[in-house]
């Protein structure tokens, strides 16, 4: 039978998640179609999430957000606003018919480009380009012991997970909401000149994903000083948005909030700790590094009308100094304020 391509609407939510969760080892937690859901209501940018579709089965799903900017050009990207995407299929001619889908609704849309982060299968030649040097991922096996799970960390990393240990100084706490943690993960942001997403992306965030979501927030006498959200999908756990006060690191509550959620993780089930995505040669990838952990490359492909290189968005990029720059010097509440609007248009 020859295969369907649909698009997602509400009623197809349940299926579409099933094959996520159960049917598709390619799938990840970022092909979830809770996405399409907080990028339409928080962003405004329209999601056509594609599905394969053959005697009634989802075979193969592509989740594509319509970023549209004037800054940075119409771009359909799969996942915008995440780490991940690409087609998630069971088989080739269903990988082939959501990417065949996906060009014809590019050239529709009259999109610039057609962007994959992360994609399972990469695509080879016929007007693809890829970069693999820009990011890198971090992943490993949690030790069954807390004893194991500390020797995994090298030796100067450890000292300062044990300091924390042994000083009883600071408290791990999960929360369901983003309350404590988005006031320091803003402040951390604003830090490095990077636009935040918005207090109401991670309130919308955290209410679509509540089941495979929390927050971990490290507190010292009383004072929240740390905080991580954190995402589960299958029997990995994965730490993702971060922010701290400068007291954190002069108690090493960074250190210890991480091994702490490898701890808490291990006892709730999970067995993989990712780390996740980071820029290569910038501190969080060393950071990682120090803690043991191999970076592996991630790979980013493009397809871009006229054959014209892809829009470099990205903070290395050297044209973006000056910019990044001047967000550091904002006050706090100004950069809370305009960062949505700017995260909106780099997607």
């Amino acid at each position: 039978m020859t295969i369907q391509i649909k698009e997602l609407d509400d009623h197809g939510r349940q299926a579409w998640d099933r094959f996520v969760l159960r049917d598709c080892p390619d799938a990840t937690f970022f092909h979830r179609s809770g996405w399409k859901a907080v990028i339409e209501s928080v962003y405004r940018q329209k999601g056509h999430y594609l599905y394969a579709e053959r005697y009634g089965r989802i075979i193969g799903i592509l989740p594509l957000v319509h970023v549209r900017s004037p800054l940075f050009g119409d771009r359909l990207i799969s996942t915008a606003f995440t780490i991940g995407g690409g087609a998630a299929a069971l088989d080739d001619e269903a990988h082939a018919a959501l990417d065949d889908e996906a060009l014809r609704l590019m050239e529709a849309l009259g999109a610039d480009s057609l962007e994959l982060r992360r994609p399972p299968r990469p695509h080879e030649g016929d007007g693809w380009c890829a970069k693999t040097d820009v990011y890198a991922n971090f992943s490993r096996a949690i030790a069954a012991t807390d004893e194991d799970c500390l020797k995994q960390i090298p030796r100067k990393q450890r000292a300062v997970v044990r300091k924390a240990i042994d000083a009883r100084l600071l408290v791990d706490e999960l929360d369901t909401n983003p309350g404590r943690f988005f006031p320091l993960y803003a402040y951390s942001m604003r830090n490095m000149g990077t636009p935040v997403f918005g207090r109401r992306f991670f309130t919308a965030l955290m209410k679509e994903f509540a089941e495979s979501c929390d927050c971990l927030t490290v507190t010292y006498q009383g004072m929240a000083i740390a905080s991580v959200l954190n995402f589960y999908f299958r029997d990995t756990v994965m730490p993702y948005y971060t922010g701290c006060l400068p007291l954190a690191r002069e108690l090493g509550a960074n250190d210890f909030m991480y091994w702490r959620l490898m701890r808490h993780a291990h006892e709730r089930g999970f067995s993989i700790f990712d780390f996740g995505r980071s820029k290569v040669g910038s501190g969080p990838f060393s950071f990682k590094k120090n803690w043991g952990f191999e970076p592996h490359p991630i790979r980013h492909e493009f397809k871009v009308k006229g054959g014209a290189e892809p829009v470099e968005i990205n903070p290395l990029n050297p044209k973006y100094r000056l910019f990044i720059a001047a967000w550091k010097c904002l006050p706090l509440s100004v950069a809370n304020l305009l960062g949505p609007q700017v995260v909106r248009h780099i997607g």
